[in-house]
């Protein structure tokens, strides 16, 4: 496993890592747009969706990646990957949600674990502290959800490949909205953990 790095090391801004997070917030409004097109009478476009979530996947390793490799985290950075991670998270639950590909109770469970660590962030925010990094664990979850919902819209489709990636997409939706949750509560007791070290800090 490999060990991430979270210290800042640069001060630049326009990096290959963030210029790759930032592709994929504007790939966000354009999934948005590919996977509701045909809930309101137009052409389906889902092998585009497809193809744009893939997209985003691989360039969700790659940031990460080539920002340790190059010396490039950021501030910038910390800010932008967690941040896009989530909205494609929550755009395709809202998407595929709408579509009736994702029964809405697998929403409820992923948007409740969102709702859970943004209760965490007012109380981080009152000692002084900003939203935590993100850990490995998190990103592992999100990576599960990713690969999840690009198949599990290919496994809507009528080819020989729909019940396999209909399989294996709900195999990566479990293990990711365990994941997802068991992250958040590890988020949950770190906070506790700092908040904890402060109080007991002398002034």
């Amino acid at each position: 496993m490999e060990v991430q790095e979270t210290r800042v090391q640069t001060d630049r801004v326009l990096t290959i890592p963030n210029l790759l997070s930032m592709g994929r917030l504007v790939g966000v409004p354009i999934f948005l747009w590919l996977i509701l097109w045909p809930v309101f009478g137009g052409p389906n476009n889902d092998g585009w969706a497809v193809l744009l979530l893939m997209l985003s996947g691989v360039s969700d390793y790659l940031d990460g990646k080539l920002a340790r490799r190059w010396g490039q985290i950021s501030r910038v950075g910390q800010i932008l990957d967690p941040l896009a991670d989530r909205l494609y998270v929550l755009s395709t639950l809202l998407g595929l949600t709408w579509r009736g590909i994702l029964p809405w109770w697998v929403t409820a469970i992923l948007l409740a674990r969102e709702a859970f660590i943004a209760c965490l962030l007012p109380i981080l925010s009152r000692h002084g502290y900003g939203p935590l990094q993100v850990s490995f664990l998190g990103k592992a979850a999100t990576f599960n959800l990713m690969y999840a919902f690009p198949l599990l819209l290919l496994g809507t489709g009528d080819t020989w490949l729909a019940e396999p990636a209909n399989v294996v997409s709900w195999a990566f939706i479990w293990w990711g909205t365990t994941l997802y949750w068991w992250a958040g509560i590890l988020y949950a007791v770190q906070a506790r953990q700092i908040v904890k070290a402060e109080a007991a800090s002398p002034v």
